[in-house]
């Protein structure tokens, strides 16, 4: 006897789209587990967890209603990405995170080295650590190889210049671009830095 293939999730969330309810049901069902072991890994509390369980799949269905979804068969990271932004929301209502301001001089650097952070701010700013690594890494390799040198190494423009062989000038501009296109992916990919 021949094994029923399972509907991909993109398949899922068209058919939803188009009017059929019950692919919804699916997806949650399919998702639930990991997504509420997620959210319950950040938030440590079962009825709060529900809650922010419950407002991720709305913001779901209203995002899909309206047709702005465009994931590409990438449903899940897609839902985890809600639910992340839904938890640090809860945690700056909560006022148990520190606030900070996105000025030109914020340096999101400088946020990750208190040790007297509690669980749910190590819990974002490892987060927020891993998000800035993965945007670095879609730079291209000259804005990505001067961004690492300045702010990794704390190496000076001359350094830099002397180090890859272009002039100051040259440096500054790439490391300007590197944070032009760094502001450009955050909005792109939705992330959440600071409030």
């Amino acid at each position: 006897m021949m094994q029923k293939q399972e509907i991909s999730d993109s398949i899922l969330v068209s058919n939803y789209i188009q009017g059929k309810e019950s692919d919804l049901a699916i997806l949650i069902k399919r998702h639930q587990q990991r997504l509420y072991a997620f959210i319950y890994s950040k938030i440590q509390d079962k009825d709060l967890t529900e809650d922010i369980f419950q407002d991720t799949f709305i913001k779901v269905i209203k995002t899909l209603k309206k047709g702005k979804y465009n994931e590409e068969g990438k449903f899940l990271p897609w839902v985890m990405r809600i639910a992340h932004n839904l938890v640090i929301d809860h945690f700056r209502k909560s006022k148990r995170i520190p606030k900070f301001k996105n000025t030109d001089t914020f340096d999101i650097f400088s946020v990750l080295g208190d040790d007297s952070l509690n669980i749910e701010s190590k819990t974002i700013q490892e987060q927020i650590y891993n998000d800035v690594k993965n945007l670095v890494d879609e730079l291209p390799l000259e804005q990505k190889e001067v961004l690492i040198m300045r702010m990794y190494k704390d190496m000076s423009f001359k350094e830099i210049s002397e180090n890859t062989g272009v002039s100051i000038n040259t440096a500054l501009g790439r490391m300007r671009y590197a944070l032009i296109n760094i502001r450009k992916l955050i909005e792109k990919n939705k992330i959440i830095l600071v409030s």
